[in-house]
């Protein structure tokens, strides 16, 4: 489950990574120099010919090696930017101030949703070792607690929901915020990305 997640971050970064090295295509065209005196007017002929001009290096190697090496550097920018919260380099689905609101809102409480997945890694190791009755018992339990967690992800998308509205506006809520934030919660606190950068009980305002 772990490795499962961290590839889907890994393909992420890639795509987000791929799509900001694009180069982009000219909106204008470059205003062309004053031509100097002595030299003969180009035929019309020669000017298609240079407008025809590839827009790529005409060395594919020396072309996909360049494009390769701006895909890691937007990579690894992106990357320190989960470490530091930069939103110029965030992923798509982590910029805009209220996404940091939702982020910040939920790293500041305290949830049963993080330690959810170390209560079923510890329930499946103890499981060997218990009778069955006891393994009734603690099956029972577990889903008492990811029912428990269930209403903990609607609440905790409820209350950061009514406090985006109150700061920025319900006109202006973002669409997929309350489900963002039941996805963080869910997650260890040291394995979300963008890396926490509250404290317990430092609430946005």
């Amino acid at each position: 489950m772990l490795g499962r997640s961290k590839k889907t971050q890994n393909q992420i970064l890639d795509a987000e990574a791929r799509s900001a090295a694009q180069p982009e295509a000219p909106s204008q065209p470059a205003r062309k120099l004053p031509e100097k005196k002595g030299v003969p007017t180009p035929t019309r002929r020669q000017q298609e010919a240079a407008r025809k001009r590839p827009l790529v290096h005409n060395d594919r190697k020396a072309a996909r090696a360049a494009q390769r090496k701006a895909v890691q550097d937007q990579r690894a920018k992106m990357r320190m930017a989960m470490e530091t919260g930069d939103e110029k380099y965030l992923p798509a689905r982590d910029r805009g101030p209220q996404k940091r609101f939702a982020r910040d809102y939920v790293d500041a409480r305290w949830g049963i949703g993080e330690w959810l997945l170390i209560v079923v890694l510890i329930f499946l190791f103890a499981s060997f070792l218990m009778t069955e009755e006891a393994r009734a018992l603690v099956a029972f339990s577990l889903w008492a607690l990811m029912i428990a967690v269930i209403i903990e992800c609607w609440w905790v998308g409820r209350q950061v929901a009514k406090r985006i509205d109150a700061k920025f506006g319900r006109e202006n809520r973002e669409r997929g915020l309350r489900f963002y934030t039941a996805m963080r919660s869910l997650q260890m606190r040291r394995l979300r990305l963008p890396k926490p950068l509250v404290s317990r009980g430092q609430y946005p305002s």
